[in-house]
């Protein structure tokens, strides 16, 4: 397993060892030694698993506040992803800004994105599922958010008519998420 460093302080790229030959390919996709060696602890407890069907799909952007916050680990199954992770750590030299990474089944590349980030993505593929490890279980009253074509971030996502959910459509903006910033990460929201 390789670890690729991204603009962001934290937010990885795992390249995995992949073994081909005429049947096909075998890879480790998560190891806790080998994660532990590369400087990776978490205790990843709970598997998540997306299916979108069309090309433009955007999830996101989300995250789940403290004392529920999530690292996640995402990887695609079948088709191809653009993966986002904002950074909400007051603080951080890089607060408010962005990485995009493409995440495929040809790449087969994973992206770790710690807590304080929201994360989201955009399929470039149809018939694409993801798959995410995370270190906390879900929990719908620490779940939240940040609208995914919010200006002051500019996220550049690859869709002209992107489709998106209700919730993911009515998320507020990075400005009213500052905002409530009255106490650190683990508190806001």
């Amino acid at each position: 397993m390789k670890l690729v460093e991204t603009k962001l302080k934290d937010v990885w790229i795992l390249e995995p060892a992949v073994h081909g030959d005429h049947r096909g390919y075998f890879m480790e996709s998560y190891n806790k030694a080998s994660f532990e060696s590369l400087g990776l602890h978490f205790d990843l407890i709970q598997d998540n698993h997306s299916l979108s069907t069309e090309v433009g799909v955007i999830r996101g952007l989300h995250y789940q506040k403290s004392p529920k916050a999530q690292t996640k680990i995402v990887r695609v199954l079948t088709g191809a992803i653009y993966d986002v992770a904002v950074d909400l750590r007051p603080g951080s030299p890089t607060f408010g800004e962005w990485v995009g990474v493409h995440l495929s089944e040809d790449n087969k590349r994973q992206l770790v994105v710690p807590k304080g980030f929201a994360h989201g993505f955009c399929t470039t593929a149809p018939h694409t599922q993801v798959l995410y490890k995370v270190d906390e279980y879900y929990s719908p009253e620490h779940d939240s958010g940040i609208r995914w074509d919010d200006p002051d971030l500019g996220i550049e996502w690859p869709a002209a008519e992107p489709i998106l959910s209700d919730k993911d459509r009515g998320q507020p903006s990075f400005k009213a998420f500052v905002d409530r910033l009255q106490t650190p990460f683990t508190e806001a929201g």
